[in-house]
């Protein structure tokens, strides 16, 4: 008696979930293969993306993935230089956000922080600080901002720290065939391809296109209203 009444709870709680549960199955697998958010905790893309922002991240950029692999079922592009990808780590498979400075086939040189593509050397041209007003304070500054423009990707910002400790003298190096060599836009301050190598197609998840939400940390989690679904460049 006891036993069938377990088995009829069982039955009734199953009845009662049941939507809940394919929801939530259903919302993951949304996430996995279709789109997603990332948190970005560190300041290796400032100014562009900076400590506290959390990236729409879009998993149909490129292809089409089974949930939770990255196992392709069907692939119409892939990164471009410029974009912003979002990618598990060679190292320890972690996600990381990044730009994509190197295409299979490139050539890619770092002298003095000047990035050189194919051999022709990057153009800059100076912004003024407030660019950084979101950056938190950090024993890193002072803090240079300057707009990159190379290899035909769009013109963009990166952070240079003088008086860092920095690889900035780099290569030159090929990126093979299905590779992709990523800089943090935080050129002094960045764990990227020029320490731990190229990314492999298969690890790039998607694209970072926008910040959903922003929050400073610093100051007990207050929004930054005005970064809130703006386009990432």
């Amino acid at each position: 008696m006891n036993k069938c009444t377990g088995r009829e709870r069982w039955k009734n709680l199953w009845r009662e979930t049941k939507a809940l549960a394919l929801t939530i199955i259903i919302l993951t697998a949304v996430r996995s293969a279709i789109a997603d958010w990332n948190d970005v905790p560190t300041g290796s893309m400032n100014p562009t993306i900076v400590q506290g922002d959390r990236v729409f991240v879009n998993k149909l950029a490129y292809d089409l993935k089974v949930p939770f692999t990255t196992w392709h079922l069907a692939q119409w592009s892939n990164p471009k230089r410029g974009d912003i990808v979002v990618f598990f780590s060679p190292v320890d498979g972690t996600r990381l956000v990044k730009r994509v400075i190197g295409l299979p086939g490139d050539k890619i040189e770092l002298a003095n922080d000047r990035l050189l593509i194919n051999g022709r050397p990057s153009q800059y041209d100076s912004l003024p600080a407030d660019i950084g007003r979101d950056v938190p304070p950090d024993h890193d500054s002072p803090r240079v901002y300057a707009q990159e423009k190379a290899g035909g990707m769009p013109s963009h910002a990166v952070t240079l720290l003088p008086q860092r400790l920095a690889l900035r003298t780099f290569g030159p190096t090929n990126v093979a065939p299905g590779q992709y060599f990523v800089m943090g836009d935080n050129r002094d301050n960045s764990n990227d391809s020029r320490f731990w190598g190229t990314v492999d197609r298969n690890r790039i998840v998607g694209r970072a296109s926008m910040v959903v939400i922003s929050l400073d940390r610093q100051h007990y989690f207050e929004p930054r209203w005005h970064r809130f679904f703006t386009e990432l460049l």
